[in-house]
């Protein structure tokens, strides 16, 4: 614990109602498009509410995301609080949105302001919260007790009207010192020097040049970049980390951050040093190009490690990226799809946000229970606005999951119009033809004898499948 201490981490309130999991995107302070650096204002907002006594306990937790610019890389339409970066005459303050989520009944965050001065985003904050904790209707069910319900409850005006009402109340006349919250490290202070022998980068090398394409981005400071480091089903192993610990070491500053997309983002390293960074990364396994294409596939654990998962969603990352290599998906247009799975319907693996998204569920079978997959079509999270996707209403065996994906691409191939997108194609002739697909294959399960016996163990298993499903964290 002190080790964790030594470098500016804490285990306090990463669980419990309390406002926790405050994020921000991990461009923040780089990026060539954000309005301001939002890492000290994120950095503020944890450090006030870590103890507050008004977050000690509130309905449910509260958790909290900033973003640089409108491109929101931190997703905040799906959090309990947003914070979206402004600037108006010259002053700096945020967008704040609130009553955002997925899970079981995802919802997209609410305006609450257009626009307030950075030095008052903190009471503005306080003031939600404060009205949130004393809703005594969303303490009743633990399952509806997010402040997503209470906005869908009292509707964002009459919120907006009662932020405005506790604004005035005395609590709010005392003076937050925010320079004693702001400070952050200098990463600028600790950026490599130019390399005095970096390894020149190759001419005609296919295989750096796409990985340089799609992991690496020009920083706003001259002569640095940000590389993301894609990280295939979110698995490190143990023989990795050191490495990547010295490639942090060596070429970004001692520092690595953590995206929304499992990767691993190394700031502040040379332009010299990127075909050097290229090579450490191969050695370790760890150069896979391709981040957020289609084969850069998001998904939680699943059965493997979370007891409210239905799933094995990791043993289907793997099954599906197999079924990629055995598809052509060089067009552009099908490169670009995002594929997110979860093990279950909470959407921690984001598929409620996916151009295609499964979520883990159970079917029936003559010989018992099927290990099996919802649909979601057409949802969003990075490139345009998010958006929830489409449910398809008809569940899809797991061992069938690569077989649906190959199966709504080849349709998308074939009937869209020339350069329509995947959502907009969706958009047009809606869920039925997968609906029509995927219906008639609950006939086909057969019983459990040796010639269906696949169907009815999960992927990556070798026993027979049985739902099992604990307790979550959230029953604090």
């Amino acid at each position: 614990m002190r080790e964790i201490g030594d470098v500016g981490l804490t285990t306090r309130e990463a669980c419990g109602n309390t406002v926790r999991n405050v994020v921000a995107h991990p461009t923040a302070g780089v990026s060539k498009t954000e309005v301001f650096d939002i890492s000290p204002y994120a950095a503020a907002y944890a450090r006030y509410f870590l103890r507050h006594p008004t977050t000690q306990n509130m309905p449910r937790k509260s958790k909290t995301a900033f973003s640089g610019s409108d491109a929101d890389e931190a997703m905040t339409p799906f959090h309990d609080m947003g914070f979206i970066a402004r600037e108006r005459d010259g002053k700096r303050g945020f967008k704040i949105v609130v009553g955002g989520g997925l899970s079981i009944m995802p919802q997209m965050a609410e305006t609450l302001s257009e626009f307030v001065p950075v030095e008052d985003f903190i009471r503005h904050a306080e003031a939600a919260l404060r009205i949130f904790n004393r809703q005594d209707e969303e303490r009743k069910n633990l399952m509806r007790a997010r402040i997503k319900y209470t906005i869908k409850r009292l509707g964002i005006e009459k919120f907006r009207e009662l932020v405005d009402e506790e604004l005035k109340g005395d609590w709010a006349n005392k003076e937050i010192d925010l320079d004693t919250l702001l400070f952050i490290e200098d990463e600028s202070a600790d950026a490599p020097a130019v390399p005095s022998n970096p390894t020149p980068e190759p001419i005609n090398d296919a295989e750096y040049d796409f990985w340089k394409a799609t992991s690496v981005d020009e920083q706003r400071q001259d002569g640095f970049n940000v590389i993301f480091v894609r990280v295939e089903r979110g698995d490190i192993y143990n023989e990795q980390w050191q490495p990547l610990a010295d490639i942090a070491r060596e070429y970004a500053g001692g520092r690595a951050r953590i995206d929304q997309q499992q990767n691993i983002v190394f700031r502040w390293v040379r332009t010299e040093s990127l075909y050097d960074v290229y090579l450490a990364l191969k050695e370790i396994g760890m150069a896979a190009s391709g981040r957020e294409t289609i084969r850069d596939i998001v998904t939680c654990p699943g059965t493997d490690s979370c007891k409210l998962g239905i799933t094995s969603s990791m043993g289907l990352n793997e099954a599906l990226g197999e079924k990629l290599d055995t598809m052509d998906v060089s067009d552009p247009l099908v490169s670009k799809i995002h594929i997110k799975a979860s093990g279950c319907p909470n959407s921690c693996g984001q598929h409620h946000v996916a151009n295609i998204g499964f979520h883990g569920a159970v079917m029936k079978g003559e010989g018992g229970q099927i290990p099996a997959y919802e649909l979601f079509i057409a949802g969003e999270s990075t490139d345009g606005p998010v958006r929830v996707g489409n449910r398809v209403r008809a569940r899809v065996p797991a061992k069938r999951a690569g077989e649906a994906l190959e199966l709504i691409v080849d349709h998308y191939k074939a009937n869209r119009n020339d350069g329509e997108e995947f959502n907009s194609f969706v958009d047009r002739v809606g869920t039925q033809p997968y609906e029509d697909m995927f219906a008639p294959w609950k006939a086909e399960i057969g019983p459990l004898d040796r010639e269906h016996i696949q169907t009815y163990m999960d992927w990556g298993k070798t026993v027979v499948y049985k739902l099992e499903r604990g307790e979550g964290e959230c029953a604090v």
